[in-house]
């Protein structure tokens, strides 16, 4: 494969360029590895910039009925819109569904719009491994917003936030003892918590349940990368659009406060930083499988470990002193 072939047809805009060099980051081979690293650096010098934003809510909420319409709401405006929509990866099989490009039939057959199901691959957060790499394509290829519908809402799920630069809840009215459900972890750092649903019969529950997030939030510890009056709760209607302009318009102020503030480009630059360890882990793990006898010693050592000969926290310092020679 010719990477800088590939990268320029990607900074062109193309299409399927766009999709191959997704599957390439997403692959899992090393030789396909090495290439999709050549290709993200081939791709720095696009000079494109994407607002990138993540988006998390409860299952049947109704995300991909409410990205369809936002990102429609947003071709409207003249922006190239990208999704990454995550899709649940089975635990036994690894595979998965991918219906949500079916999901967002009309949005999907716009020009402006590229829509792109991947699976989970069962890592933690629902994002899938390469996710922040498939970013970086749609930045390159001139889209103006990159949207990343997650899998499910929980703990774990605050790892769309490091690879975003605005972070969405999408809830439902009438959800019971959902704010006590939701946890803690993701209430601290979503930047607006949209109430769907706020049409018909449920538009006065939506109101209702959007005054109480929004109460919700003021006991929150206050962070310096938010302006006043944020984060904060708002109602939307997927199905009739409104609330659109006005979430749209919360996003372009809190994104444009915080680049006047410094805290757009420091929080990317700290994203980095972050993803820079994260690889690095990973690497030094799957240097344990490429070594016969760490790889032997690691499989011998577990083995003691599940018949409880010895505890888990000396069998893993047992293989670091073996690595550490």
């Amino acid at each position: 494969m010719e990477i800088d072939d590939l990268a320029k047809r990607v900074m062109a805009g193309e299409r399927r360029a766009m999709s191959r060099a997704i599957t390439l980051v997403e692959s899992g081979r090393a030789d396909h590895r090495a290439q999709a690293v050549d290709l993200i650096e081939a791709l720095k010098n696009s000079g494109n910039t994407a607002l990138r934003i993540g988006l998390s809510g409860t299952p049947g909420v109704g995300k991909s009925t409410f990205i369809e319409a936002f990102g429609m709401f947003l071709l409207d405006r003249g922006l190239k819109v990208a999704v990454l929509a995550v899709d649940p990866s089975s635990t036994r099989s690894g595979g998965s569904i991918l219906g949500d490009k079916t999901r967002m039939e009309q949005l999907s057959r716009q020009k402006d719009a590229f829509i792109r199901p991947s699976p989970s691959q069962s890592h933690l957060g629902g994002v899938a491994r390469r996710t922040r790499e498939a970013i970086a394509i749609c930045e390159a290829a001139g889209f103006d917003v990159v949207l990343v519908e997650t899998v499910g809402v929980g703990q774990s799920e605050t790892m769309v936030a490091e690879m975003t630069d605005l972070f969405l809840l999408l809830l439902a009215p009438a959800g019971g003892d959902e704010l006590q459900g939701v946890k803690r972890g993701i209430m601290e750092i979503a930047d607006i918590i949209l109430v769907n649903k706020a049409d018909g019969e449920l538009k006065s529950t939506a109101t209702r349940t959007c005054a109480d997030y929004a109460g919700a939030l003021k006991l929150l510890r206050k962070r310096p990368q938010d302006p006043e009056g944020f984060p904060k709760a708002m109602t939307v209607s997927a199905y009739t659009q409104e609330g659109l302009p006005a979430a749209w318009e919360a996003m372009e102020t809190l994104s444009d406060w915080r680049k006047e503030a410094g805290h757009f480009d420091a929080r990317r630059a700290e994203q980095a930083r972050h993803w820079f360890l994260e690889d690095l882990r990973a690497g030094l793990l799957a240097q344990l499988d490429r070594d016969p006898e760490v790889k032997a010693m690691v499989q011998r050592l577990g083995q003691d470990v599940a018949e409880g000969a010895i505890s888990a926290t000396a069998a893993a310092d047992e293989v670091l002193a073996a690595m550490r020679g």
